[in-house]
């Protein structure tokens, strides 16, 4: 294929496949701008999708990737126009867009400065009529990418002094601050960004109490604050398309994306419990010792993870039987003991293997400007195998079907899908609808969607799970688990999870999580200031001379205990929670076991998750709007609706500062120690607690002890934090089926908790514990 045929087809099929998939209902309207063309329709009351362009049919074509256009629905809204413009108004906001500025002689300096575009300004306001957005500007600059003519677009927004932001996928340059105010993002999957992997979410909250959803997949700035503006700004594209979702909630807003982009599915119960994982189990043999030392010394446990390189060579798609020689019997066993497996499988393809030239022959690689399919990158570590193209639909079911066949069948429960942003940077290169530049962020939509859908389509009763390291807009429906890739472990990296996850969640990913003790090979040397607080006695054989690692993974673990997914890798000899001396051990099996004790509360947070959109771990700006103090608190969050989590990330950290949000008073779950909010407060952090408090009024469901999520787990103890009235929906279901879609098979218990009275009541359909709620109930104080 020619550069002039790939410059060819590209064009063609952006103006085809990109739109005709994405194919809508009419627009409410389709405004004349001297020009510009701004076509407006909705998704329901609270979202409206503007589209600007200087073509009248690239402004009446749909959204792009990631959108489910069959969702429009411009029923809530009415149109009026008049010589001030024209409005559109629904019971949740209201969108006015000026009319065209009046003619008049240009001057000196805007006949050669000026743009040639056709402004558009509009604004947007919520339901009490407040204006919460106000756009200024749009662009088209024309320039050149991978031999095709396009354009740099980009819109420019006002930035009120008070406002701040938040979301825009994964980046990891904070150690503690959480807004974007006053920062300039490249929104791009980057493996190799220095902090850690940037992965691109284009969905930014404002406080405001309104999102922006950017629908360009290509590497797009966003610019917060900066100067006065903020702005987005896409390196490849026609048109400016974006969504607005507006609400008094952060539930109001994240169920407009959720309508716009797909709701977040429940992961099986399994989800929840621990995952055990390493870099990599080498042997059929060594994986099952672990998962039999796990029940042995009776840590529970759920799911063993079987990372890379049990193939015979990269894309042969197949398992090694020198080292795995029965892999069936390995899963039934691991079965047998409660437990479920992953199994990496990557999207890369050697050319020796024995799939490339099929591959090649049928253009299902990545291909660069001649046609020639790219094998590896010369410029990094990642020197052999073709990507996988799953921007082809055909590519897409044939990826599908061979790692169900050659692997999955082999009764592994659920894939992991690694290298998703791809390390193999698409720029400069050819997907088959177009440049790697124009498409650079779709890779891990298109490529986890594909597979989560022959998995559903394979087993439409078992609920599917896929670890994946990177997302875009709608990647949340999928049924993935995200990750923050390939951390460092060292202390740095693990005070960037804070912030990276809670601006990640921000972005409609709520199940988010990373690798505990940070995945890189472990120095064996220390840099460690201060004694150690674990004795690594008894770890040399996994951290050398690095003393303080032992301390750092149980840090790291405390916090994973209260993230959505607790998974622990890593690039090292060992990474069990027996592998860092007895009094690791010791506080990491505690922290297993309460993790445990805390998955009915967690699976019940779930479920609102999919009711609503809105993420259960959060930054406080979600839960307490009216304290201006959380507006830029990234050291600690909310999980679920009780607890006020603060890891440590120092080492050799006794105490920390925290800070308790006003509107509420707090307990130290700890101690019990009752104090009031919007105050910060010294908490002792010895090495085995994690500050950790629960607002009064909470009610906290605590489950049984089980080894897995397999075992039916049921409510051991309901502690009341009192204090304030408090209401709490518990909810069970199978755990691994999709009847909890329909309503079929699950229990749910309202529980109240009257402050005044003293008391606490359940209603819902499981009779037998709504009766024995009374034995149950603990009200902490008493």
């Amino acid at each position: 294929m020619t550069l002039l045929t790939i410059r060819a087809v590209s064009t063609a099929l952006f103006f085809s496949a990109f739109f005709s998939a994405t194919a809508q209902a009419s627009p409410i309207a389709t405004l004349d701008r001297d020009g510009a063309w701004v076509s407006v329709d909705a998704f329901g009351p609270n979202v409206v999708h503007i589209t600007i362009a200087a073509d009248k049919a690239l402004a009446l074509k749909g959204p792009g990737y990631g959108i489910l256009a069959d969702h429009a629905d411009n029923a809530s809204f009415k149109h009026a126009g008049d010589a001030t413009g024209d409005t559109f108004v629904s019971a949740a906001l209201t969108l006015h867009v000026d009319p065209a500025p009046a003619p008049h002689v240009p001057s000196s300096a805007e006949k050669y400065f000026a743009p040639q575009l056709a402004p558009v300004s509009l604004q947007i306001k919520n339901a009490k009529g407040v204006v919460v957005l106000s756009m200024n500007g749009w662009e088209m600059a024309p320039h050149t990418v991978s031999g095709e003519k396009t354009y740099q677009v980009g819109a420019t927004f006002a930035a009120p002094h008070d406002e701040h932001y938040y979301g825009m996928g994964q980046n990891q340059e904070s150690t503690g601050a959480l807004d974007l105010r006053g920062r300039t993002l490249d929104c791009a999957h980057w493996y190799d960004a220095p902090a850690g992997e940037t992965v691109c979410v284009p969905f930014m909250v404002s406080s405001k109490s309104y999102g922006i959803v950017w629908d360009n997949p290509s590497s797009t700035r966003f610019v917060a604050a900066v100067n006065g503006r903020t702005a987005f700004q896409s390196k490849v594209g026609e048109r400016v398309s974006f969504f607005v979702i507006t609400g008094d909630t952060p539930e109001a807003i994240y169920a407009g994306y959720a309508r716009l982009t797909g709701k977040t599915p429940i992961p099986p119960k399994a989800a929840f419990g621990l995952i055990q994982s390493k870099a990599r189990y080498d042997s059929q043999d060594a994986l099952l010792t672990v998962a039999k030392t796990y029940r042995q010394k009776q840590y529970p446990l759920d799911v063993m993870v079987l990372d890379w390189f049990y193939w015979t060579r990269m894309g042969q798609m197949d398992i090694n039987p020198a080292e795995f020689p029965d892999p069936d019997t390995m899963n039934k066993q691991l079965h047998e003991m409660g437990m479920k497996s992953i199994i990496s499988i990557w999207p890369r393809f050697e050319t020796a293997g024995r799939y490339f030239n099929e591959l090649d022959a049928k253009g299902y690689l990545l291909k660069d400007r001649d046609g020639k399919t790219v094998d590896g990158l010369p410029f990094r570590f990642d020197r052999t195998g073709g990507l996988i193209d799953p921007t082809n639909p055909d590519a897409r079911k044939w990826f599908w079907e061979h790692a169900r066949d050659n692997i999955l069948s082999h009764g592994f429960d659920y894939p992991w899908l690694d290298e998703t942003e791809p390390d193999l940077v698409p720029d400069g290169f050819f997907y088959s609808i177009g440049s790697g530049e124009r498409y650079h962020n779709l890779f891990p939509l298109m490529h986890v969607e594909g597979v989560a859908d022959g998995m559903r389509e394979w087993k439409p009763s078992k609920r599917v799970l896929i670890l994946s390291r990177a997302a875009y807009l709608g990647s949340q429906r999928t049924g993935a688990l995200f990750w923050s890739s390939d951390i460092n472990p060292n202390w740095e990296a693990l005070s960037r999870q804070i912030p990276t996850g809670l601006n990640m969640t921000a972005s409609g990913i709520a199940y988010w999580g990373n690798d505990i003790g940070g995945w890189q090979a472990l120095p064996q040397t220390s840099s460690a200031v201060k004694a150690p607080l674990i004795d690594p006695s008894g770890a040399s054989d996994v951290v050398g001379q690095n003393n303080d690692y032992p301390e750092l993974f149980t840090r790291w673990f405390e916090y994973g205990t209260f993230l959505p997914t607790l998974r622990v890798h890593g690039d090292r000899k060992h990474t069990e929670i027996w592998a860092f001396g007895p009094e690791a051990e010791a506080i990491l099996a505690d922290y297993d076991r309460l993790r445990y004790r805390l998955i009915p509360y967690i699976y019940s947070s779930a479920k609102t998750t999919f009711d609503t959109g809105a993420p259960f771990m959060r930054a406080l700006w979600m839960d307490f709007p009216n304290d201006p103090q959380v507006s830029n608190i990234g050291t600690e969050y909310m999980f679920g609706p009780a607890f006020l989590v603060a890891p440590v990330t120092e080492q050799g950290q006794t105490e920390k500062q925290v800070y308790l949000p006003a509107g509420a008073d707090w307990y130290n779950y700890w101690t019990n120690e009752k104090f009031a909010g919007d105050q910060w407060i010294k908490v002792a952090a010895p090495i085995a607690q994690i500050p950790l408090f629960v607002r009064a009024g909470s009610i906290l469901p605590v489950g049984s002890a089980i080894q897995s999520t397999a075992t039916k787990q049921d409510i051991a103890e309901i502690r009341v934090y009192p204090g304030k009235d408090g209401e709490f929906n518990l909810y069970d279901d199978d755990g691994a089926s999709y009847d909890y879609e329909h309503g079929k098979g699950v229990t749910s218990i309202r529980l109240h908790w009257d402050d005044a009275a003293h008391s606490l009541t359940a209603t819902g359909n499981d009779k037998a514990l709504a009766v024995s709620v009374a034995k149950l109930v603990k009200v902490v104080g008493r």
